[in-house]
């Protein structure tokens, strides 16, 4: 029996360019010791006493089905965050409890898309976003954005692309590019969001990851509440990645038809992972930066390993936990570095090509390892690089 079209064409007939994360963990189960700057999973885990709570919460019987839109209490301090970091008021009524980020960008897609829609979104981009608006049956169509520009996108690039759309993911802090989007980059995009009648969904999992400039989201600008669909997690701000956690934002009859979709695909989040976020949301801001702090730090490490050599550049790496190094002046594309990097050195790092056509000749390198095998990688990615340069 064939498949549908939905699934069959899901990833546009490719891998979504996991071939070498792939190759790096065959080698890992082959007993190779791998270094892996791959995959946005945290180097440390769930803190213990959230883990406690999920515990406590289980053991006291909230193991049965909880409420579609998620329990009062964590859409209360969902929309109580919200309130406090964006100025928007925001009710629990604005806020959908969803299994992790991926769902949500799903779910918001299919509040904004009809089949054979155009949906757009920017170029670098991370790998799930086609696949995920295919998944609705819409029309993935790429924003490209450009290295001189630290890959923030241009008003006139998306106003070149917008015939036809009725979506526009965007995502800052970014993966991959570790990029923050301006004020002036977020109010040219909410210009043309309102002009082109367009529903703005914005990713903004990385919104606690901020280490230059400050983090926007687009639904504080004038005019975008009512057309903005925000995406938001508990698995990097709180490290709790395999507990799949999100949410997402918007207006109220946004989230009141979404409540019925959720009926009808995920049925809700277990009641102790949503109690457990409860607890993990009241630890307040000081929580988050302390799970943010190694990438911080690390950040620091690389650029000071960077800045003693000249072949590899760094992406001003304002936000998130991944590097965007250019490694152009190797004369190899990303892919071909980063599979002889592995196989040389045994580093896994994610080639630009990965997320897209516009970080080419670049390397997404996730901060994801200690502090000194981090150093030590990164010293080894330049100096291979230095010498494929020469």
């Amino acid at each position: 029996m064939a498949l549908s079209q939905r699934i069959s064409t899901l990833t546009g007939g490719g891998s979504d360019g996991w071939d070498l994360f792939l190759k790096a963990r065959r080698m890992i189960a082959d007993g190779v010791p791998v270094t892996e700057l791959t995959i946005g999973e945290h180097d440390i885990r769930t803190a213990a006493p959230i883990l406690q709570d999920m515990h406590r919460s289980a053991m006291g019987g909230h193991t049965g089905y909880a409420m579609v839109p998620g329990t009062d209490a964590l859409r209360d301090i969902v929309a109580k965050r919200a309130t406090e970091r964006t100025g928007v008021p925001t009710s629990r009524d604005n806020v959908l409890i969803t299994p992790g980020g991926q769902a949500a960008l799903f779910a918001a897609h299919a509040a904004a898309c009809d089949p054979g829609d155009v949906a757009l979104f920017i170029d670098p981009y991370y790998a799930t976003y086609p696949g995920t608006i295919r998944g609705v049956s819409a029309i993935p169509r790429s924003i490209t954005t450009r290295a001189e520009d630290a890959f923030q996108p241009r008003a006139q690039d998306i106003e070149a692309g917008v015939a036809g759309a009725r979506s526009l993911l965007i995502n800052s802090p970014n993966n991959p590019t570790g990029t923050v989007y301006s004020r002036a980059t977020l109010e040219g995009i909410a210009d043309i969001c309102q002009r082109h009648d367009l529903w703005l969904i914005s990713d903004e999992v990385y919104d606690s990851q901020v280490w230059e400039g400050a983090h926007l989201s687009p639904r504080a600008l004038p005019g975008m509440a009512e057309r903005t669909l925000v995406v938001g997690s508990m698995s990097k701000s709180h490290a709790m990645t395999g507990s799949r956690c999100g949410w997402l934002i918007g207006p109220e009859h946004a989230i009141e038809g979404l409540i019925n979709f959720s009926t009808h695909t995920t049925y809700g989040v277990p009641g102790y992972i949503q109690d457990a976020s409860v607890f993990a949301l009241s630890q307040g801001d000081e929580f988050e930066a302390e799970v943010g702090a190694p990438f911080k730090r690390r950040r620091a490490i690389a650029q000071r390993v960077l800045a003693a050599q000249n072949t590899v550049g760094l992406i001003p790496a304002q936000g998130a936990m991944y590097l965007m190094l250019d490694i152009r002046a190797t004369g190899m594309s990303g892919d071909d570095f980063a599979d002889a990097l592995l196989e040389a050195e045994h580093i896994a790092v994610m080639p630009g090509e990965s997320f897209g056509t516009a970080a080419a000749g670049h390397l997404r390198v996730a901060m994801t390892v200690d502090d000194d095998a981090f150093e030590a990688a990164l010293t080894t990615l330049c100096r291979f690089a230095e010498a494929r340069a020469a």
